[in-house]
């Protein structure tokens, strides 16, 4: 397959690549890896460009403006990425014949259910970026397939890991929330679920997250163990006591269910922490 890659030097990009590259079907696929500078989503024109030129036969579209708290303040920038520019990616690849595989967020939920969300369940984001995110969901067609991750952690860019491990240099002690729960998901395991569903063409809206449920406080324990640091060295703190308040709600059940990988006969992603584990290590070595 000819596989064109938006945002592909963020931290899902890059594994991405990867995983098209290593593609352990022994396929061999010809990548397009596209980043911010050589695609803007938020430029129809070159969107449009840029597809019809190298003509894939698939997009798997991971760009996206995921500042949390930046989009609260800059609704318009938001949507313009985050929504309009699938809209875009999406009207490029209908001209080329192109699937597309749209990265989304657990966000799209208010986080008030008392049990994990499965894809029928419906959306109701709280956050500017939860809302673009969804519109960008909206923009697609039934064909198209969309994958919701949920704190997104890896080796590159910017996550928890990686600030839990430079704030255990900076600070003795740390405070973490632990009213909010999730299921963490690594971009190696995230990217390999995403090549195999766009390699087998599969339609329709996934779950994808690696397995096990947490809090912030118990993943950054988790992180802080791993890395052979003293856990006890992180604190739980509620969300309403963060200090500054965070401008953007966050939904305190982030839990997602995989229930469509499950329906479908998919095996699901390891449990996180042996993601974790690995991250750690390489990052510790780096």
């Amino acid at each position: 397959m000819r596989v064109l890659i938006t945002g592909a030097s963020g931290q899902l990009g890059q594994d991405l690549q990867r995983a098209f590259h290593d593609d352990d079907s022994r396929r061999r696929h010809e990548l397009i890896a596209c980043d911010h500078r050589t695609l803007d989503v938020a430029d129809r024109d070159n969107v449009l460009q840029v597809i019809t030129t190298t003509q894939p036969d698939a997009v798997v579209h991971a760009g996206a403006w995921t500042a949390v708290d930046a989009c609260e303040g800059d609704p318009q920038r938001a949507f313009a990425v985050n929504a309009l520019g699938t809209r875009w990616v999406a009207e490029g690849a209908r001209l080329v014949g192109a699937r597309v595989c749209y990265v989304s967020t657990d966000y799209v939920f208010d986080g008030t259910l008392d049990r994990p969300y499965h894809e029928w369940d419906d959306p109701n984001p709280m956050s500017v970026y939860g809302r673009s995110k969804l519109g960008g969901e909206r923009e697609l067609g039934d064909d198209a397939t969309v994958v919701r991750a949920s704190w997104v952690c890896g080796v590159h860019g910017s996550n928890m890991v990686k600030t839990a491990l430079r704030l255990s240099r900076e600070r003795d002690e740390l405070a973490f929330v632990d009213d909010q729960r999730g299921c963490p998901t690594f971009t190696e395991d995230l990217a390999g679920m995403i090549r195999r569903l766009v390699v087998a063409r599969v339609p329709g809206l996934f779950h994808v997250t690696n397995q096990g449920e947490t809090t912030w406080f118990q993943f950054v324990r988790d992180v802080f163990t791993a890395a052979g640091l003293d856990p006890d060295r992180v604190k739980p703190i509620r969300t309403q006591d963060l200090d500054p308040p965070r401008p953007a709600p966050r939904p305190a059940n982030s839990v997602l269910d995989n229930m469509a990988l499950r329906g479908a006969g998919i095996p699901l992603l390891p449990d996180h922490h042996e993601p974790l584990e690995r991250a750690v290590k390489e990052l510790l070595q780096s």
